[in-house]
């Protein structure tokens, strides 16, 4: 157990998932930057969503960590997105309707912002929490590998050419586990999750496609 309270092993997690973002956060920027005639009014791979409802996701997500953050340091425990959900499919939807270059250059300053905290955050920080929109607790030390999926995922929902297939090894090795711990919790019928339980125990075979929350 180190000082603020954390595992090495947590510890070490924590360094690992924000190297593997940095990586991550430099491969979506160069897709944006060899895309001279970028469109943001074109639809992205998510329903309803464009390019720019997408990067502009991405930028609002960034902000949140990083306000999540700054306030954990004071002791304050703060809710994600301070208009709740509301505000933030709000501040999404006005967000996706800027010109392309404001766009881009709001996500490269909401990005810097964040890149910096994680340089400056105390560790005594990182046992602490914000809140998600639900109210439920939302861990700080779990904030870099969930800005490390933020990234990966939504790259791919662009439809700029990068996909699922390009996903790092190490991003999915890493992140799979954190997603298969949460998928109980986004089954939403309860006899699904009893063939997934027989398929994993080698007791049945593969289930029929089973609906799940959004992640």
């Amino acid at each position: 157990m180190t000082e603020n309270g954390l595992t090495q092993s947590e510890t070490a997690d924590i360094q690992h998932a924000i190297t593997g973002l940095r990586s991550s956060t430099a491969r979506l920027f160069e897709t944006l930057e060899v895309i001279s005639d970028l469109d943001v009014t074109r639809p992205s791979e998510l329903p309803d969503w464009t390019v720019g409802h997408v990067l502009t996701h991405l930028a609002r997500n960034a902000d949140s960590f990083s306000w999540i953050l700054r306030s954990a340091s004071e002791e304050k425990i703060v809710p994600q997105y301070p208009d709740g959900a509301a505000g933030r499919s709000r501040d999404i939807a006005e967000g996706a309707l800027r010109p392309t270059e404001v766009i881009v250059e709001d996500l490269r300053d909401s990005v810097a912002r964040l890149d910096a905290i994680w340089d400056e955050l105390p560790e005594m920080v990182w046992p602490r929490h914000g809140l998600r929109t639900d109210g439920s607790p939302l861990q700080c030390r779990m904030l870099p590998v969930s800005r490390w999926r933020e990234v990966e995922v939504h790259h791919a929902d662009l439809g700029l050419g990068y996909g699922v297939s390009d996903w790092p090894e190490d991003y999915v090795s890493f992140d799979l586990p954190h997603a298969l711990d949460r998928l109980p919790t986004m089954i939403e019928d309860e006899t699904q999750k009893t063939a997934l339980l027989a398929w994993v125990f080698g007791r049945a075979g593969l289930p029929s496609p089973i609906a799940l929350r959004p992640f």
